[in-house]
């Protein structure tokens, strides 16, 4: 039997990033909600009515009644549905790292009780939930799946950053590992999601569909990458080819860039992980990864070449990096590609300095070793570069960001933020 109706769920929410709190948030305007994170001052922050990440504003916290936060695992006991929201990242051999996952399972099922339901969030690869996941919450509970307690999968679509498309403005894909558990499932959801959901056949369909829809953007922007450096090649304006095509109707707005954040750069290789576990070695998926993480290498090779053709000594030269986050308007720093133009700039001995007044210094000490410079000065760069298009930037104006070059230096507009004739270089 599954525990409680629609008015009994007492819900708890296991991990409260980007995805969690948002999904905590709102299901705490209408059930009672524990918010559960390991994160003590994460904790502590939430409780003084304040997110760190901009996600939720201090209004939208006020408005979740029934949400309370805790750090401590016993406090999740009273709940019958789990949501499991942590990370799901990659190693540095680019594997898929479970390891957030099957704590937060350990968690989970340590608290379990009969007719639970554990329903995950996180993105994996197909079959992750039932082959990976259930045996920890059966090994850790002594219950039965599928006797005992029950799973569903319903993938976050959070966006980092976008203010208009929000958790309850995006279809909802929905699962259950039973018929009657899909439907609880998706009535959960259907209850906040004002966008309406999706019930998909099985929890497999589900993350299937949710590891696609990365991979698919993935390679989309792997190919206007390749354009780009086969225009630049060819002394083309990539933007002023892809404003020409983008006349057509169904020619997709894509644009090059550097590929980053927790999901596009991600999710392929779990799908990739998976296929060649199961003899398919992948070929398309993987080129386009290749291409979009070779971006920052190749970046700082056209600053470079073009800081040498104005005779400009690129030994101990001084380039200013503006933005670190990995999209423009949000502090999420998770797998920033800005590092690997810092890091190929400091190999041909430049000194760079990063400034992002949306990232956390500490942050960014202590996640990539990159201390943020405060406000630039005036007058002291050889190249300055717009890797992240924040308003801020867009709003000092050209004459204001080349102020922080030398008399000569090099403008790189990554983005194409400004005009061509504006700037010295774009992607």
């Amino acid at each position: 039997m599954i525990s409680g109706t629609r008015h009994e769920h007492k819900l708890a929410v296991i991990g409260l990033g980007y995805v969690g709190l948002p999904l905590a948030v709102e299901f705490g305007k209408k059930y009672d909600v524990m918010g559960f994170d390991v994160n003590e001052a994460r904790i502590a922050a939430l409780q003084a009515g304040h997110d760190a990440t901009l996600e939720v504003s201090d209004a939208e916290l006020l408005e979740a009644k029934k949400l309370r936060y805790s750090s401590n695992a016993d406090d999740l006991k009273a709940a019958n549905i789990f949501i499991v929201t942590v990370p799901t990242p990659i190693d540095a051999s680019k594997r898929p790292d479970l390891t957030p996952l099957i704590r937060a399972s350990e968690t989970v099922g340590a608290v379990l009780k009969r007719g639970d339901i554990v329903i995950y969030e996180s993105t994996v690869y197909p079959g992750a939930t039932e082959e990976d996941c259930v045996p920890v919450l059966e090994r850790v509970s002594g219950l039965t799946f599928n006797t005992d307690f029950f799973c569903g999968y319903s993938p976050e679509r959070i966006n980092p950053g976008d203010k208009e498309h929000r958790l309850t403005t995006i279809k909802k894909v929905t699962a259950g590992s039973t018929p009657e558990v899909a439907n609880t499932v998706d009535g959960l959801y259907a209850s906040i999601v004002t966008a309406g959901t999706h019930k998909a056949p099985s929890i497999r369909v589900a993350e299937a569909a949710k590891v696609i829809e990365n991979t698919q953007r993935d390679l989309n922007i792997a190919l206007v990458n390749e354009l780009a450096i086969i225009f630049n090649k060819m002394g083309l304006d990539t933007e002023a080819v892809l404003q020409a095509a983008g006349t057509k109707w169904n020619f997709l707005p894509f644009r090059p860039g550097l590929v980053g954040g927790h999901c596009i750069g991600v999710d392929p290789y779990y799908l990739t992980h998976k296929a060649e576990a199961m003899g398919y070695h992948p070929q398309v998926i993987l080129a386009g990864r290749r291409i979009n993480d070779g971006m920052g290498a190749y970046v700082a090779g056209q600053l470079v070449r073009a800081m040498i053709q104005r005779a400009i000594n690129v030994h101990d030269a001084r380039v200013l990096i503006m933005g670190l986050a990995f999209k423009e308007n949000c502090p999420d720093l998770r797998n920033t590609r800005v590092v690997d133009v810092v890091a190929e700039l400091e190999a041909f001995g430049i000194v760079v300095d990063v400034y992002d007044p949306w990232i956390n210094p500490s942050e960014a000490q202590q996640e990539y070793g990159i201390s943020l410079c405060k406000l630039p000065k005036a007058g002291v760069y050889d190249g300055v570069v717009i890797a992240v298009p924040h308003d801020e930037f867009r709003a000092m104006g050209v004459d204001a960001l080349n102020a922080f070059g030398k008399p000569t230096h090099v403008l790189y507009d990554l983005k194409s933020v400004f005009d061509a004739d504006q700037t010295d270089l774009r992607l």
